[in-house]
């Protein structure tokens, strides 16, 4: 087994931002209705709760420990909200321009993106996909104040609950996350075309059920590594660009950064490069994935 090593080059990996997200009402028959963009979301600030730990004791010890129901709830914060989003918040509209409060809250689910980056592409190295069923708002807190010297937006800010629903073969959830760089991008383009919507279709919400079995058939694509280019006389490797492989050093397994270079600088040294499939990527039969250089004397 290789050392531990920390902090390498292309995985010092963070998450930020919150974008497209989408508003699925649930409609009276209990499906969901289609999707509609939500713009000015701000933030969304995920809280879940329970899974607290109540401990039993028998012939003097701790005897058995039972750990209660975990349940997901959130804060979403927006300047703006979509029109469906009345009803979610307890409003009912019996004319155009008319609303009344304080009515029953439909539920709904819910979609927003993150964004997943790293310290080599920064915020272009990939994103996560929240998936939220069964929600809930419920009644919050509308500042309305004064224009003054220094004018604001009014942040809306709405906390929401959540009631589980199926998912094969696990406990029942509220939340779904799907990260792109790690499932199949066939897969993945496929689930944003429903959740998104198309030209000819309308955006919706896929079950739990659907959206494991969309990226349980995804195979990995095949790639071929091709060999860095050396110049002996100098001892310096260019490391190639090949979409789903990353190189790194044998010796120390750190990554290195597409079209970079690396440097041996002792004559007659040798510095051993290995080539690994990223997520969702696999190295072809054909493929090499190892090479030895050595600097000329």
């Amino acid at each position: 087994m290789p050392e531990l090593l920390w902090d390498q080059t292309g995985e010092r990996e963070f998450e930020t931002g919150v974008e497209k997200g989408v508003l699925y009402p649930i409609g009276d028959d209990g499906t969901y209705n289609d999707g509609v963009a939500w713009n000015g979301l701000t933030a969304v600030t995920e809280s879940p709760s329970g899974a607290e730990v109540t401990k039993k004791y028998a012939d003097n010890i701790n005897y058995l420990s039972l750990v209660s129901a975990e349940t997901f709830e959130a804060t979403i914060k927006a300047f703006t909200y979509p029109d469906e989003w009345a009803e979610c918040d307890g409003s009912a509209t019996p004319t155009p321009g008319v609303t009344v409060g304080q009515q029953r809250r439909r539920p709904f689910g819910l979609s927003y993106k993150t964004l997943k980056g790293n310290d080599t592409l920064g915020q272009d190295f990939g994103y996560i996909l929240h998936l939220v069923y069964g929600g809930l708002a419920a009644p919050s807190e509308k500042e309305y104040a004064t224009v003054n010297d220094s004018p604001d937006a009014i942040e809306f800010s709405w906390k929401l609950t959540t009631t589980p629903v199926p998912v094969p073969g696990l406990k029942p959830s509220a939340i779904l996350k799907i990260d792109s760089t790690k499932v199949d991008p066939t897969a993945l383009a496929a689930l944003e075309a429903q959740l998104y919507g198309q030209e000819a279709t309308d955006p919706i919400l896929p079950s739990p059920a659907d959206v494991i079995a969309l990226f349980e058939g995804a195979e990995p694509t095949a790639v071929t590594a091709t060999e860095p280019a050396f110049v002996a006389a100098t001892g310096v490797i260019t490391i190639p660009s090949i979409t789903g492989v990353q190189y790194r050093r044998a010796d120390t397994h750190a990554n290195l950064a597409n079209a970079s270079t690396v440097t041996i600088g002792v004559a007659g040294a040798s510095l051993a490069i290995e080539a690994v499939a990223k997520p969702d990527y696999v190295l072809s039969e054909i493929s090499d994935d190892d090479w030895t250089f050595t600097r000329d004397l």
